[in-house]
């Protein structure tokens, strides 16, 4: 059945009616024997968000690099059921620190999606936009090349103006320069993230929708289909699933979410890993 023959998720809305910290462990004994039970009734798939999520966040994106060990974690569930991540980095960028063809990769943010080797999936979005990507880009590397901590970083189909090593007093000035610029590309929309802005094309298109192709392209059951994240930028993914699915967020701190579950960090991820290949592995 296709997703969008579903019923809508209860939040689609828009209205967040919990906190990260309300929500149930999903490494919890009694919790994850339920998550897992539903799991494994329907076709399952496993989506995962990259930096803070398989990999703790980093200073620089280029530190952001992948342990051997979930590696294997990630080689061994994608001999169970499909696997992809889905990331705000670039396809060729993610790629090149997974390094496992195996995997499907979403990347900037669902805008450009690539299968697994031998699937033949492909979908990319907003090609027209990238000459004014390209104009944006020049502005803010010229605006902001004096701001020290600052870092822009292009990829294919946005612009990421990373602000985490900024001094305090001058994360304002990074804020409204990367405005200033969205507002004189009216194709492009700014959204937020960790220490992050970033201006992507005015499309109505997220991880959300991005993982909703996927699960019709792969003929997956959406009760059974997982989401791990941290970003608010997952929050589209949360949403999706909803009340079918088992979103499961990524955080320390309290924070209004659209996830069912949580676990606290990327060490956590890696035992959620371990319990999805001892479950699906048995099917």
């Amino acid at each position: 059945m296709s997703i969008t023959s579903l019923p809508a998720a209860p939040h689609s809305a828009g209205v967040v009616t919990q906190t990260t910290h309300a929500l149930p462990w999903a490494l919890d004994p009694e919790v994850r024997a339920r998550w897992l039970e539903v799991l494994g009734r329907g076709s399952a798939g496993v989506f995962l968000d990259y930096d803070g999520t398989l990999t703790p966040i980093a200073d620089r994106p280029e530190q952001a690099t992948l342990s051997d060990s979930i590696r294997a974690k990630l080689s061994r569930l994608a001999s169970c059921c499909p696997v992809t991540i889905v990331t705000g980095r670039d396809v060729a960028v993610v790629r090149g620190f997974v390094r496992l063809d195996a995997l499907g990769y979403a990347g900037c943010h669902g805008l450009d999606i690539e299968g697994a080797a031998g699937t033949g999936l492909r979908y990319q979005a907003a090609e027209t936009v990238l000459p004014i990507l390209d104009a944006a880009e020049a502005e803010l590397r010229r605006r902001l090349s004096a701001v020290v901590g600052a870092l822009v970083e292009r990829k294919r189909y946005s612009v990421s103006t990373h602000y985490r090593l900024v001094d305090a007093d001058h994360a304002g000035l990074v804020e409204e320069v990367v405005s200033d610029v969205a507002r004189r590309y009216t194709a492009l929309r700014r959204e937020r993230g960790k220490k992050v802005f970033e201006l992507r094309p005015d499309v109505d298109w997220n991880k959300g929708r991005a993982v909703a192709w996927l699960i019709d392209a792969l003929s997956l059951d959406p009760a059974a289909a997982i989401y791990i994240g941290d970003d608010e930028t997952d929050e589209h993914a949360f949403e999706l699933l909803g009340g079918r699915g088992i979103p499961i967020v990524v955080e320390q701190e309290d924070r209004p979410t659209r996830a069912r579950y949580r676990v606290r960090d990327p060490r956590e991820v890696a035992e959620i890993l371990d319990l999805l290949i001892e479950k699906l592995a048995v099917r």
